[in-house]
């Protein structure tokens, strides 16, 4: 068996990953002339880090991660508490996995580190078409080049050629929002009182959140809000201190603070896909952002992506030389589970930036409901993101997350 895989963002590392310890053969094809790193903060909970620990990664992020002790809602205005949930060591002890926060780089690196041998990491190497025969899948490059394989699999991200070409043809449906995001450095704002958790800060038509990364050496904090109609999806658009404060006005002077000591800040628009009936043709198939793009509002992209590639792995580790019988467990056990996380999102998003005060109210309301019924235990949501193990379910020992059944109604969990 030999895969080959499009892409080398977090779908396509950790699948690499992961089939390298099931021992099956892989190449990596990235079109990019070298592995540089962008992005910001990722918040790591238990359904990923316990693949990660699985997969030897979580041991080479360890001195760079972030344990958050709580997850706080609050008030723009007033920073006064909405609801907060647990994290630290009450996950751990739960959920028999850690909850954590890392800079997207230092968990691509880990990725790399873990996957040791760069040999098969073919950089500079554009895929302008991809094909199949009865004999296998095939990647036909820029430079003329053919990369074969059994089976092909698309790590091309939310605007994938692939999936253009063989599934869906059409663009990524805009949200409406856009995100503006920064780090600042944790000794300029030790002042202005944040602790070491994970903060969702709600206000008219945005919210912000803000977490430490880079093992507490940078506050990361992400903002959204309305679209400007001109801020495309790119990690490399250069905003500014002063357009994001513009954004901002009027919210807490902790929120405004980080803000103003942030270094250059980036903007994005934020896209999703709609759900696909399949993300299998034949050899070739999806996963990770091409398979499922979701919004942000629940911490769940990177996590999705890291399921992905264990239970694909698995189900071809599984299956033996029966590729079609593994892509097919690998697209029946994932497309529930990450289309329910797709539409919690597009709900949270508007849960997130109410206006009405009246709506205001009766979401504060319904937090205040949830606090008094969970206490210092856990929200529906997160249990039914956290207990996930995917292990557990490729080899269907799954029972016990399948009875929680989680209808997405209680309040958002987390957010990216």
């Amino acid at each position: 068996m030999k895969v080959v895989i499009v892409g080398s963002g977090v779908a396509g590392l950790a699948l690499a990953v992961a089939l390298r310890r099931a021992g099956i053969d892989y190449v990596i094809v990235e079109r990019a002339a070298e592995l540089s790193f962008v992005g910001a903060g990722i918040q790591l909970s238990p359904n990923a880090t316990r693949i990660l620990a699985r997969m030897q990664v979580l041991e080479h992020l360890q001195e760079r991660l972030v344990r958050p002790g709580q997850h706080r809602f609050v008030d723009w205005r007033d920073a006064s508490a909405l609801l907060t949930t647990p994290l630290g060591q009450n996950v751990e002890k739960t959920f028999g996995a850690i909850y954590a926060h890392a800079h997207r780089a230092d968990l691509l690196n880990g990725l790399l580190a873990a996957l040791g041998d760069l040999s098969k990491v073919k950089l500079g190497t554009e895929v302008v078409h991809v094909d199949q025969n009865a004999t296998g899948a095939f990647a036909q490059c820029a430079d003329g080049t053919v990369v074969r394989g059994d089976v092909l699999i698309a790590a091309d991200g939310v605007r994938s050629q692939i999936r253009e070409q063989m599934f869906a043809p059409g663009t990524p449906r805009h949200s409406g929002c856009m995100a503006w995001r920064g780090l600042t450095p944790a000794a300029d704002i030790s002042d202005l009182g944040f602790q070491r958790d994970s903060y969702i800060w709600m206000g008219p038509a945005r919210s912000m959140v803000i977490y430490y990364v880079a093992g507490g050496e940078m506050l990361n904090w992400i903002g959204s809000g309305p679209s400007d109609g001109v801020t495309r999806e790119s990690w490399t658009t250069q905003a500014s201190v002063a357009e994001a404060l513009h954004e901002f006005s009027g919210w807490h002077p902790m929120v405004r603070g980080l803000i103003e000591r942030s270094a250059v800040p980036y903007k994005w628009a934020l896209y999703d896909r709609e759900p696909l009936d399949t993300w299998i043709r034949g050899r070739i198939g999806l996963i990770g952002d091409a398979a499922h793009a979701m919004l942000p509002y629940h911490a769940q992209g990177a996590a999705q992506c890291i399921e992905d590639a264990w239970i694909l792995a698995r189900a071809l580790e599984q299956a033996g030389k029966d590729w079609a019988l593994a892509l097919q467990r690998y697209e029946s056990l994932r497309q529930p589970r990450t289309r329910q996380v797709q539409e919690a999102s597009r709900a949270a998003e508007r849960l997130f930036h109410l206006q009405d005060d009246a709506a205001v109210a009766r979401r504060n309301q319904r937090f205040a409901d949830a606090q008094r019924r969970i206490g210092r235990g856990f929200p529906p949501g997160q249990e039914w993101l956290f207990a996930y193990d995917a292990e557990k379910a490729v080899t269907g020992n799954d029972a016990q997350w399948q009875s929680l059944g989680w209808s997405g109604a209680a309040p958002p969990p987390t957010q990216a």
